[in-house]
């Protein structure tokens, strides 16, 4: 796929100076003297699209369902790269990961990108009290030019259970005794894997951070505003008050399947990922037991309802206030993530499973229930929110605004959503996994890093569903189709975008 360098991209930010293309608003643009739309802007860390309004028969997400039925729901949005900082300084800068070049977790989006105009930078530069609560960057501090207030952290906790809260502080004070910091520190004291107290919603941080937004609301409801509440679960520990535990019989809980496509090369797995490091994780397995894998489905599905109660919050205070009909809400998970599916846990491939993610969007003054299969991108979050809101869409941006779905969700769209994932392979080094979705296929290209040299393919049939059975990259039947593949990967985003209206 097309690669922008860095080079060309500082070339575009030093010519425009943060220079804006003609908006195409489509009669969005405010009136003079009218009120400009606010932002709710809900992230979600580790959301697959697994609640009831995608189709899930037991994640109880009434909440979130709702404003599916209020709004357009996106059934197939992909983000650029399945982690958490990556995903999150793509969506937010409009640039995909081989322009901002974050592809882990280590580095902010400033570091990378000091001048990049950032989605809440703009609503700020255009008038908008724009604050954050809880994770919206993956780095708690990141982009200061972006927001106009950055409270501290809202406050609840981790964990909440004595006999697990006391387990971690005595590991910690003998993680420290034998000289361990940062990191290595906080893996060793790690505590269960999921928990449910039997506490309030704000004993846990995203009930605070919940808390702290409805007072946010209170405060700004007078003007205009872009208020990012980021909320921590579903991400592991699956922890969560016990009442959201009781809303699910994990006898009914179905297993996923834990075969490995057959043929896919080993480059495209990971080992669990960050699961591997909780204390009630067995050691040195290659698969998780029945029980326990129920347990952690079981812990999901609770943690997915106590978002849902925590965003049904945010909802109501909007009506309370009377801010509906003039506030733009959307609510996405940052990635997917794998519940044992191939054996897997977490994110960090190229799978379905890891790139496909729920995005729901209420605006006003479209038709309400919607439903749009096109392609889809994280990317395109940016431009369509500016659109909705009546700013110019910034010449930067790698993305393409939605808003032509909000009228008529079966229009023709993208050819294809792109991600991307790097590794290191045995005795070649580097390499950048890029993968494209089209209606029916995902098919990958695990290229070397320094030469694109292609060391790997795969090709996946998606027409039952995420799971994949089979790589048929190799498969002569196919060689065609590849070919197809290969083409509009060379092509890149921009070979993919929809047509003019």
């Amino acid at each position: 796929m097309n690669r922008i360098g860095r080079r060309e991209f500082m070339r575009w930010m030093a010519a425009g100076a943060g220079a804006l293309a003609v908006s195409a608003n489509r009669g969005f643009a405010a009136a003079a003297g009218a009120k400009k739309r606010n932002v709710l802007f809900i992230p979600v860390d580790d959301l697959r699209p697994e609640l009831g309004c995608y189709g899930h028969p037991l994640v109880k997400s009434p909440n979130i369902d709702r404003l599916a039925a209020e709004g357009i729901q996106f059934m197939r949005t992909y983000c650029q790269q399945a982690i958490c900082a990556a995903s999150r300084s793509s969506l937010l800068t409009g640039c995909r990961p081989d322009t901002t070049t974050i592809y882990g977790l280590e580095t902010p989006m400033r570091q990378a990108m000091p001048d990049v105009l950032s989605l809440p930078q703009h609503f700020r530069n255009n008038g908008y009290a724009t604050i954050r609560l809880g994770k919206v960057y993956h780095h708690f501090g990141d982009d200061k030019a972006g927001w106009s207030e950055m409270p501290d952290k809202a406050g609840g906790a981790g964990y909440c259970v004595p006999q697990t809260v006391a387990e971690m502080n005595a590991k910690r004070a003998e993680g420290k005794a034998k000289g361990l910091t940062g990191r290595d520190l906080t893996r060793y004291c790690r505590g269960t894997a999921s928990e449910a107290a039997d506490v309030p919603d704000n004993a846990y941080n995203d009930g605070a951070i919940t808390d702290a937004a409805l007072a946010m609301l209170e405060t700004h409801k007078d003007e205009p505003f872009f208020l990012a509440v980021g909320y921590h679960k579903p991400h592991l520990p699956f922890n969560c008050p016990k009442k959201y535990w009781d809303l699910y019989d994990r006898s009914t809980i179905a297993l996923p399947d834990p075969t490995e496509p057959a043929g896919a090369p080993p480059l495209a797995f990971t080992n669990w990922g960050e699961l591997r490091v909780y204390s009630d994780i067995p050691r040195g397995v290659a698969r998780l037991d029945d029980a326990k894998t129920r347990e952690l489905l079981h812990a999901y599905y609770a943690c997915v309802s106590y978002i849902d109660a925590q965003i049904g919050r945010l909802l109501a205070k909007l009506d309370e206030l009377g801010l509906r009909e003039n506030t733009v809400v959307i609510v996405w998970g940052d990635h997917g993530w794998k519940l044992g599916e191939y054996g897997d846990w977490c994110k960090h491939t190229n799978f379905e499973y890891d790139t496909h993610v729920p995005m729901i969007v209420r605006a006003p003054g479209f038709a309400p229930g919607q439903k749009c299969v096109a392609l889809t991108e994280f990317v395109d979050i940016y431009p369509t929110l500016a659109e909705l809101c009546g700013l110019q869409i910034p010449a930067h941006l790698e993305g393409t605004s939605t808003v032509p779905l909000f009228r008529d969700p079966g229009r023709k769209w993208k050819r294809a959503a792109f991600s991307q994932y790097p590794r290191n392979k045995k005795g070649v080094g580097k390499v950048m996994g890029y993968s494209l979705r089209t209606e029916r296929w995902r098919y990958t290209e695990w290229r070397v890093r320094d030469t694109g040299a292609v060391t790997d393919r795969e090709l996946y049939d998606h027409t039952d569903g995420p799971f994949a059975k089979a790589n048929l990259a190799d498969k002569p039947e196919h060689a065609a189709l590849v070919r197809e593949l290969e083409a509009i990967m060379k092509a890149g985003w921009r070979g993919a975008l929809p047509p003019a209206e």
